[in-house]
């Protein structure tokens, strides 16, 4: 596995009328969980203006601490938060350098 940093990008797709609660959601888990773990860089929150979607955009300095964060206690226990308002998909991306 790489130390190169990498995006971590998330697609959430919504449950009708439930896109503010998913969005009130993620910004508690960034704001009590995410910042504090290590390897954490940046996280962004952009919601679709049809309210079916919110993609998250976080940055993180290697994949070992994308791995660290998805398997933290206390990241796990907002996993089923999240799901009871919307499907995931995830990728992890490799930064590219110009």
């Amino acid at each position: 596995m790489s130390d190169e940093p990498v995006i971590l990008i998330n697609l959430l797709k919504v449950e009708p009328g439930k896109q503010d609660a998913l969005i009130a959601l993620l910004k508690q888990n960034t704001d009590t969980v995410i910042r504090t773990l290590r390897g954490w860089k940046t996280t962004r929150l952009i919601a679709a203006k049809d309210g079916a979607g919110v993609v998250i955009y976080s940055e993180w300095e290697t994949p070992a601490a994308v791995e660290a964060m998805r398997s933290d206690p206390c990241m796990k226990a907002y996993f089923p938060k999240i799901l009871e308002l919307a499907s995931l998909d995830s990728a992890v991306l490799s930064e590219t350098h110009k």
